[in-house]
């Protein structure tokens, strides 16, 4: 049980790690386009890009927050 966990904490920090690096890059993406853009139109709606992927990557984090937290609920006479 304890290598399970130890692959399932391994998985969870490294999509954690993927999913953070292209949020940032979409976010400053997003944030740059919205500087730039020349209609009122494009920048309403790199603003609400912005917004979904904040709300995309705050997601993911707690999604691996609540599987570490499921993980150690196990009892360890199951291990």
């Amino acid at each position: 049980m304890d290598s399970l966990t130890a692959l399932v904490n391994s998985w969870v920090s490294l999509a954690q790690g993927i999913v953070a690096s292209i949020g940032t890059l979409a976010l400053l993406t997003a944030f740059v386009y919205r500087i730039v853009a020349v209609d009122q139109r494009n920048a309403s709606e790199a603003k609400r890009w912005i917004g979904r992927i904040v709300v995309g990557t705050v997601g993911a984090e707690l999604a691996g927050t609540l599987t570490h937290a499921l993980l150690a609920t196990i009892p360890s006479g199951m291990h």
